[in-house]
């Protein structure tokens, strides 16, 4: 038995690969609207695969699978693929593709995008990322929490900005917030001509483990102040909370919380002076956010909040 199952295997796998072949020999036209850029080197997909480290009970989420190269390697590893394709031509293409081997039945095709879509339960995700929807995406998954792990591939500098550290020229708010959230680290290079179309850039590959416990803190309010702050990241803190605008906005929300809780206000305060007194207290006045780690933002956001300055309405 355990011969024939692996016969089966293996012509499961000729079909897919012949599958491949037809298509690139149809010379599907690729769409530049939904990011398609097909990865066609084998040694890239499957070092993607082995990154991922999937057991055979794992369910995986695959994002935008094109022909179905990297799809036919996570079918081999995972228990089931759930893969959300986005162009109906790409669709039939996995279909047919797949259609009358062991492999059909443990695929899943959502038609439709996976920004507007509510996720599935999954375990891993894996995906070569649409450029224009990566940095929703990445949001929505760290938000959606239950996987291990997500093996993704962006362009290179957006990759880069998820694993770049404080002091870093691409250190942004993208950064701190992933990694607020999750241990990001870079796992492989791919270059442009690795697919069909080339892209204009070259690619990078992600391994991403969401941070469990996650920080016990209000999002909303941590979202307005590193909004705040990498707005100018190369400014001092107290050059950006002396802007008229982030005044005006602490000033109103400040009023309002004091309201709602009611808090009575003093006739002489003034919230300039506030913030320059917490800025100081913190050592913070003359740091600019491009240097300063999540724990030193966890720590402003603390005594603003606790001086009932906060960063929502």
């Amino acid at each position: 038995m355990p011969k024939v199952k692996k016969e089966r295997q293996g012509a499961a796998q000729r079909k897919a690969q012949n599958s491949t072949q037809q298509a690139v020999r149809q010379s599907i036209t690729f769409n530049k609207d939904f990011g398609q850029h097909i990865l066609r080197n084998p040694m890239v997909v499957q070092s993607i695969v082995d990154k991922a480290a999937i057991k055979s009970s794992d369910v995986v989420m695959e994002i935008g699978p094109g022909t179905g190269n990297l799809t036919a390697k996570l079918l081999e590893k995972a228990k089931k693929v759930i893969a959300f394709e986005i162009d109906p031509r790409m669709v039939a293409e996995l279909r047919k593709r797949f259609m009358g081997t062991p492999y059909m039945s443990k695929l899943e095709i959502i038609v439709g995008d996976c920004i507007k879509s509510d996720f599935p339960d999954f375990d891993v995700c894996v995906a070569n990322m649409p450029y224009q929807i990566s940095s929703p995406f990445v949001f929505k998954l760290l938000l959606h929490r239950k996987f291990r792990c997500a093996v993704l591939m962006f362009q290179k500098e957006f990759a880069e900005r998820l694993y770049a550290k404080p002091g870093d020229k691409l250190y942004c708010r993208l950064s701190a917030n992933t990694q607020l959230m999750a241990r990001v680290a870079h796992v492989l290079k791919v270059g442009k001509n690795n697919f069909k179309p080339p892209p204009k850039v070259d690619s990078s590959v992600v391994r991403i483990e969401p941070m469990n416990p996650m920080p016990k803190i209000n999002f909303v309010e941590w979202d307005g102040l590193t909004r705040i702050l990498f707005t100018r990241k190369n400014k001092t803190l107290s050059a950006i909370f002396k802007s008229k605008s982030v005044i005006e906005l602490l000033s109103k929300n400040y009023q309002i919380y004091c309201s709602l809780n009611e808090i009575m206000v003093s006739d002489d305060f003034d919230i300039k002076a506030k913030i320059d007194e917490i800025l100081k207290e913190c050592a913070f006045n003359e740091t600019r956010a491009r240097t300063m780690s999540n724990d030193q933002f966890l720590k402003l956001l603390e005594r603003f909040n606790a001086n009932n300055i906060h960063f929502s309405s």
